[in-house]
């Protein structure tokens, strides 16, 4: 597991207080849906009276939520996948540029798929688009989330964007970087 570094800067300082409530909202979506679940089997098993809203409920809102909400936050812990063995090797001015290029196509990607979210957002809010199922629940809510969260994504790529170009040209770490790769066996592993 990894450990959470502290923030480099008051800006990232700013972004992780968010992307810890955005976090922590993702995580009792994560339990919500755990808990509806187990209400359906019970509900569907014992009293042959399934909950007719979990799906669309589960679905629509909360799956949306437990991915959208956490994404900003991993990026910044450092828990997406990442090909970095030959990260560290990579003289430092160069690995900052060529990081900055990458966060900047990412700033771009996560901005374009956070305004379409907006724009459907209004979409469905002003004509009150709904799903047709048992509860009609509106579609806005969902796209809401899914602006928010590549929002603060866009945001915590921009930082990065500026923090390694910064990086790159002052020849200091300015941004916060994952740390090396652990190879060396950890306590039980390759015991035989």
């Amino acid at each position: 597991m990894m450990q959470s570094q502290p923030p480099a800067n008051g800006a990232s300082a700013l972004l992780a207080r968010i992307e810890s409530v955005l976090a922590l909202l993702s995580g009792l979506s994560l339990g919500a849906i755990m808990l509806i679940v187990v209400a359906d089997v019970a509900m569907r098993y014992v009293f042959a009276a399934p909950l007719s809203w979990s799906y669309n409920l589960i679905g629509l809102y909360l799956m949306v939520a437990v991915f959208f909400f956490a994404l900003s936050d991993t990026l910044h812990n450092h828990g997406h996948i990442a090909i970095d063995i030959f990260q560290h090797q990579i003289p430092h001015r160069p690995r900052h540029l060529a990081l900055a290029v990458g966060y900047l196509l990412s700033s771009g990607l996560m901005a374009l798929i956070g305004w379409q979210a907006w724009l459907r957002l209004k979409s469905a809010y002003l004509n009150d688009d709904r799903i047709a199922a048992v509860i009609p629940w509106p579609t806005w809510v969902a796209y809401f989330i899914v602006a928010a969260g590549c929002l603060v994504m866009t945001l915590r790529c921009v930082y990065r964007t500026f923090g390694h170009a910064a990086s790159g040209l002052t020849g200091r770490d300015l941004v916060e970087t994952p740390p090396p790769p652990e190879t060396e066996p950890q306590a039980g592993e390759g015991a035989e």
